[in-house]
């Protein structure tokens, strides 16, 4: 990948704190909902309720997709970006207190007194590992877009 779209890929993730997720429901329909997410390098991480649809509709079908981006009164300067992932459960404990009281407390220092409190036997995080990312750059012509397919040695952290 050009390391000049990897950077603006890495900034954008940076700069958001949500995104749209859509996962699979059991009936086919596509099921589209706001979470808060936290990434190293091209990897990402949310967390959500063990018993949440979300987490039904994953355990079902893990593929996703995702954009991240923000409202801007100009449509002329609207950049984000459009994932097809993969969302894996995170099963180690170490990893998982890692995203809930490291990570996320870094990104939303508002929520830290909250997050003290969770119970991790309640919360289900999954980490999002991006194939297909593509770039929304209006600011080089209306409807630019770049298109990343992404392999294990992009998604590692520098």
């Amino acid at each position: 990948m050009d390391s000049a779209l990897q950077s603006k890929i890495l900034d954008l993730l940076d700069k958001h704190r949500i995104l749209t997720l859509a996962t699979l429901r059991s009936d086919g329909w596509p099921q589209a909902t706001t979470v808060g997410y936290v990434s190293e390098g091209l990897t990402l991480y949310f967390m959500t309720g063990k018993d949440t649809q979300k987490s039904r509709n994953l355990a079902l079908d893990n593929r996703v997709s995702l954009t991240i981006d923000s409202d801007t009164a100009n449509p002329m300067a609207i950049a984000g970006l459009s994932m097809a992932a993969r969302a894996i459960p995170v099963t180690d404990e170490a990893q998982i207190r890692n995203v809930l009281f490291t990570a996320l407390p870094k990104k939303y220092p508002e929520y830290t007194a909250m997050m003290t409190d969770v119970d991790i036997a309640d919360v289900a995080v999954f980490e999002l590992r991006p194939e297909v990312i593509s770039v929304l750059d209006y600011t080089q012509g209306f409807g630019h877009t770049d298109m990343v397919i992404v392999g294990e040695a992009e998604r590692q952290v520098a």
